[in-house]
């Protein structure tokens, strides 16, 4: 199991944010953020084709109208214009509410 990076103060978008994938056109929501690619060299090879930088931050990212989840390098998004709901099945295990900027996440409880 690979370990999460929790230092985000340099990401350029945040959990709950609502974001447009600028090469493939879809949106979809933040739901974690590492500061760095955290990815198999074997994946980064295989699917991350345009070669983005590993050292600059990457997201978790839930695919609007679909099932899955993406990971996707900070210089290929963009602030989605539409607005609106995320149509995806695991909406609610990451928020508790839509606010005006984007997805309000579940508070952990310890």
């Amino acid at each position: 199991m690979r370990e999460r990076d929790t230092r985000t103060a340099e990401a350029g978008f945040h959990v709950g944010q609502l974001i447009h994938h600028k090469l493939f056109g879809y949106r979809g929501v933040v739901i974690d953020v590492d500061s760095h690619f955290l990815g198999t060299e074997e994946w980064y090879r295989d699917v991350a084709r345009s070669r983005p930088p590993k050292d600059r931050p990457w997201y978790h990212v839930l695919v609007d109208g679909a099932e899955q989840q993406t990971y996707v390098a900070e210089r290929n998004l963009e602030p989605d214009e539409e607005g609106g709901p995320v149509d995806h099945p695991e909406v609610a295990m990451h928020f508790k509410a839509m606010g005006a900027d984007g997805y309000v996440p579940h508070h952990k409880h310890n």
